[in-house]
C-alpha cells in the first residue's frame, strides 16, 4: 500500500479495492472443497459463499448500477442473501475464477468514468463513482473480516 500514498485518490482507492479483492479470494487458498463449504454460523455464510457473494456485489455495483440492466438479465440472484447459496457445480476453482472475471469486468466498466461521474442504474438513485468505490470497499473489508474468522475456525478444526 505504501506505493500509492502519493498517487491520485483514484489510484489509492483502486489499490485498496484490489487488495481486498485479492485477500477475499485468497481466503480459499489451500482449503478442501468441504472446508470451503463448511457452515460454522446459522446463515448461509461459508468461505466459498463469501467469494460467490462478492462476485454478486461487484455485479450489482459495476454492472447493474452502471447499465441499469435487471439482475435477471445479468444472471445474478434477486437478493444478497440468495447470493451466498452454493450449488453442486460451485467449486473453489470455479467460484474463484468467476470472481476474478467479475473483478476484471468491474475494473473495465469503471475505467470509462471519472470519480465524479454519476451512474443511474442503482435502486438508491444516481450515485457518483466515488461513492460506489467506497461502498464496495466497505463491503469487501467487512467480508474479509468474516473470511479471516471463518478460515481461522476451519483451520483450527483440521
Amino acid at each position: 500500500m505504501d506505493d500509492v500514498i502519493d498517487q491520485p485518490l483514484r489510484a489509492q482507492w483502486e489499490s485498496f479495492l484490489d487488495e481486498h479483492r485479492t485477500a477475499l479470494a485468497a481466503s480459499l487458498d489451500g482449503l478442501t472443497e468441504e472446508q470451503a463449504r463448511r457452515r460454522l454460523v446459522p446463515s448461509r455464510t461459508t468461505l466459498l459463499g463469501l467469494v460467490k457473494h462478492a462476485a454478486f456485489v461487484e455485479k450489482v455495483w459495476f454492472d447493474e448500477a452502471f447499465t441499469g440492466r435487471p439482475r435477471s438479465e445479468i444472471g445474478i440472484p434477486a437478493t444478497p442473501d440468495e447470493s451466498f447459496a452454493l450449488d453442486d457445480t460451485d467449486t473453489v476453482d470455479s467460484v474463484r475464477a468467476a470472481y476474478a472475471q467479475t473483478c476484471a469486468a468491474s475494473r473495465q466498466a469503471a475505467s470509462a468514468f471519472s470519480l465524479d461521474d454519476v451512474v443511474t442504474g442503482n435502486r438508491r438513485g444516481p450515485l457518483p463513482l466515488r461513492w460506489i468505490y467506497l461502498h464496495v470497499l466497505r463491503e469487501l473489508a467487512q467480508h474479509c473480516g468474516h473470511a479471516d474468522i471463518l478460515r481461522e475456525q476451519i483451520l483450527a478444526r483440521s
